[in-house]
């Protein structure tokens, strides 16, 4: 009598499919490792350091008479010369951009921050008007 094989189906071939193989052969054919997934270490980016900003310069000019109130002012100068202005729309506020090197005129938010602080130039953290 004829010695019988055992067929099993061989899943590990590439492309079209798997196909018929002996069990004997399988075994004895030496597969290929399964491939691993290997991640690359990650580089940590070194923090930039901050560049060291000088600090704000303001110009306040009149709407109406094109004065110029305050050129070249720090904030604490801005917000003194906004104290005694009425309203917003009365002026227009510029400040220096060092890197476009130029006057830019203040965003309406940025105009709106500056009325609400106006107020608080020459008071202390209690919001007591300062003694001379």
């Amino acid at each position: 009598m004829a010695e019988r094989k055992v067929w099993i189906l061989d899943t590990s071939t590439k492309g079209t499919g798997a196909q018929m193989v002996p069990l004997r052969d399988a075994r004895e054919a030496p597969r290929a490792p399964e491939p691993q997934l290997v991640t690359p270490e990650m580089r940590r980016r070194r923090a930039a350091e901050p560049e060291s900003r000088a600090p704000r310069r303001f110009r306040v000019v009149d709407v109406m008479t094109r004065q110029v109130l305050a050129d070249d002012a720090d904030l604490r100068t801005t917000l003194g010369v906004l104290g005694g202005v009425r309203r917003s729309v009365d002026v227009n506020v510029h400040v220096w951009e060092p890197k476009q090197d130029r006057w830019r005129v203040v965003t309406l938010a940025e105009q709106g921050e500056l009325w609400k602080r106006r107020g608080s130039v020459g008071r202390d953290a209690t919001g007591a008007a300062a003694r001379d």
